[in-house]
């Protein structure tokens, strides 16, 4: 039987310094994860290429992009971002895009497809934040549809923190809908207008979490009619996650991944699924953790014969 398309390439995780706040790391755990789970496989592994800056411009700062890539961003734009800048990091940043963008093009032609990375939704028009230098998910919705390979995209931002560089981006974009599901008394605290913000209390749990996302996504569906989902799965609403302050349990999560891609596919709408944030100091619990959506949706694939 196949398997989901997965979006993978090694050079996710680069080395950064030693006990860096950023689980760079968890990205090669995450495929190790899959590839022990038998989830991830030759046969349905995607290798991407790096984004161009001219596709990365049509979300960004032309000069912003350029000064990324050269190295040359100031010392107060990169404590902004959060990471440090080198080679491997640049190179990483590049491919990354890359890769949500080929996630996104491949569920145009499977329906439903994972990458083992993305979700920079903190990342603006012309800086970064939030450990995001480009917001892949902006870059993503306006490549599909400048290029007419989809006319109406709605992003579901589903991370603990809301998508704020999204929403900032795609403020006057008439075809992109904004949807983020965030706790309220969390980064960033001065926060943006998405389309649709439904805010969750600090302490929410998993049965608060979906009455909430069952009462409002069937509505932003049916307001919105999109032909295409980026779906931003975070992690970082679990009970033990650093930067969370929601009380999910992995149950929850698997609950709430199945939710979301399932309403795509009763509509017939492609989906492509990111990982989005998620922070624990055993990186290998947090690869597991968010392994869930993709083994959610290596089993909605074969339920829908996809």
């Amino acid at each position: 039987m196949a398997k989901v398309p997965l979006v993978y390439h090694p050079e996710y995780s680069p080395e950064i310094p030693a006990g860096h706040r950023f689980p760079m790391e968890k990205f090669r755990l995450l495929a190790e994860f899959l590839r022990a789970e038998g989830v991830l496989t030759d046969a349905n592994l995607f290798t991407p290429e790096a984004a161009t800056q001219e596709d990365i411009a049509l979300a960004h700062c032309a000069d912003y992009v350029r000064d990324f890539r050269h190295g040359e961003l100031s010392a107060k734009h990169m404590r902004q971002i959060g990471l440090p800048w080198s080679e491997g990091v640049c190179t990483r940043t590049f491919r990354a895009v890359g890769g949500t963008l080929l996630t996104a093009r491949l569920a145009l032609k499977y329906g439903l497809v994972a990458h083992l990375a993305g979700g920079t939704h903190h990342a603006h028009y012309d800086h970064g934040s939030g450990f995001c230098v480009f917001n892949d998910l902006a870059v993503a919705a306006r490549v599909l549809v400048r290029g007419g390979e989809a006319s109406r995209v709605l992003i579901i931002d589903c991370d603990v923190h809301q998508g704020d560089g999204t929403a900032r981006i795609l403020t006057d974009d008439p075809d992109i809908f904004t949807c983020s599901f965030h706790c309220r008394q969390n980064f960033p605290y001065r926060k943006a207008h998405s389309d649709f913000d439904i805010e969750l209390d600090r302490g929410s749990d998993g049965r608060a979490y979906m009455q909430t996302m069952e009462h409002w996504l069937p509505y932003i569906f049916d307001l919105t009619q999109p032909d295409f989902v980026l779906y931003d799965a975070g992690v970082d609403v679990h009970d033990d996650d650093v930067l969370g302050h929601l009380h999910l349990k992995d149950a929850d999560i698997a609950e709430r991944d199945e939710y979301v891609i399932r309403q795509c596919l009763e509509r017939g709408v492609p989906v492509a699924c990111v990982i989005g944030g998620g922070y624990d100091k055993d990186r290998k619990r947090l690869a597991a953790r968010h392994g869930v959506m993709h083994g959610v949706a290596n089993r909605l694939y074969q339920e829908y014969a996809l």
